[in-house]
């Protein structure tokens, strides 16, 4: 009975180990919030493929985008032309019903669109998709003096689910000159959640990005502007972009968070980006709110960053509540030497819970981008 008892021990251990082993070759996106984001960035699109893959081979979404993403989606096509479905991005959108519940991608043909385009709160699970060999653009000229700042927005979303890719989405207001009031100026608004951008250039000057509220991915993207350039008070990752600091102003500031109390989830991390412009005048962040937080991780940062890096923005009394955190960051502005004594070099330990794309849940909802 002793050597039976033995041997089924060590089959039912071996079963075991097999379990586990198979477990661990499983795709992360299906296993839940995958493995942090490589340190070398050669390895980073591999990483990403492995994480985020097609709907169709994941376990883990949620249940209301697995029935989204079920079938072919319905395609719109906008061409300026009259070749397609639409000659204008709101004509298709106004087609797409209210409580829509499947994948509708709005095909946007080559050109520049001159439209304020909002995707409605009832309308989740719209793609916007433009050609990469020919980027169309979205182009408006609203400012805070006409609309107020949130609605100044090129492009507003509030749908749940949306995905862009292979867009240019611009702000053409003038360049704020510091006396004149209102006139920053939003190329994108980003309000509902679960939303990802891929191959997007988003133009502007201040208040460029904003990235209001909800979870949101930003990949391959270009983000331009001077002050304030990405604000809001979302939860994101920012994979492999460059933020592009436009030169000319005495200051600028790259993230304003908003951030305002422990019960807020929200966060801007930035992994494996590069910081372009010159000047050495613009901070990582200002403290806008008391919690504010924003993470940059391997990311490359020119002459543009300020030594001391961030600035508490006149609130002294933030400096014990602001999360800002550096990780192996490269490039002139990334030297501590000189930063701000608010801010942190992150150890492995503290900067382990931003480098997984479970930070945003991406597991539930992330998809790769569209190719149609």
């Amino acid at each position: 009975m002793a050597g039976k008892s033995s041997s089924w021990k060590l089959i039912a251990e071996a079963a075991i180990l097999a379990i586990l082993v198979a477990a661990a070759t499983l795709p992360c996106a299906i296993s839940g919030d995958g493995a942090p984001v490589p340190a070398t960035k050669s390895a980073v699109k591999h990483w990403f493929q492995q994480n985020v893959q097609p709907a169709a081979s994941r376990k883990d979404l949620d249940p209301d985008l697995v029935e989204a993403e079920k079938g072919e989606p319905k395609i719109i096509k906008v061409k300026q032309d009259g070749s397609g479905d639409f000659k204008t991005i709101t004509e298709a959108l106004k087609s797409i019903p209210k409580g829509n519940k499947k994948r509708v991608v709005v095909h946007i043909g080559g050109g520049t669109y001159n439209e304020k385009v909002t995707v409605d709160r009832t309308k989740p699970f719209v793609t916007f998709y433009g050609s990469p060999n020919d980027i169309p653009t979205i182009v408006f000229s609203g400012t805070a003096l006409k609309y107020g700042t949130v609605d100044s927005a090129s492009l507003i979303v509030f749908g749940d689910y949306f995905i862009g890719a292979n867009l240019i989405i611009s702000n053409s207001a003038p360049r704020p000159d510091g006396i004149m009031k209102g006139a920053q100026a939003v190329a994108v608004r980003v309000s509902g959640d679960k939303s990802a951008f891929y191959n997007c250039r988003i133009l502007g000057f201040q208040d460029t990005l904003l990235d209001d509220k909800g979870r949101h991915f930003f990949k391959d993207c270009y983000v331009e502007g001077t002050v304030d350039f990405i604000f809001g008070d979302a939860k994101s990752i920012y994979l492999d972009s460059e933020i592009h600091v436009i030169h000319g102003d005495q200051e600028a500031m790259i993230t304003a968070h908003a951030r305002k109390g422990t019960d807020e989830d929200a966060g801007y991390v930035f992994l494996h980006c590069t910081i372009t412009g010159k000047g050495g005048h613009a901070y990582l962040g200002r403290a806008w709110f008391p919690y504010s937080t924003v993470i940059f991780a391997y990311t490359e940062m020119s002459e543009a960053v300020r030594s001391e890096g961030w600035s508490n923005d006149k609130h002294p009394d933030y400096e014990k509540t602001l999360v800002y955190g550096e990780y192996k960051n490269t490039g002139v502005g990334a030297s501590p030497d000189g930063r701000v004594k608010f801010a942190k070099q992150l150890s492995d330990a503290e900067v382990k819970p931003y480098l997984s794309l479970g930070y945003i849940e991406a597991s539930k909802w992330l998809l790769p981008p569209p190719n149609h």
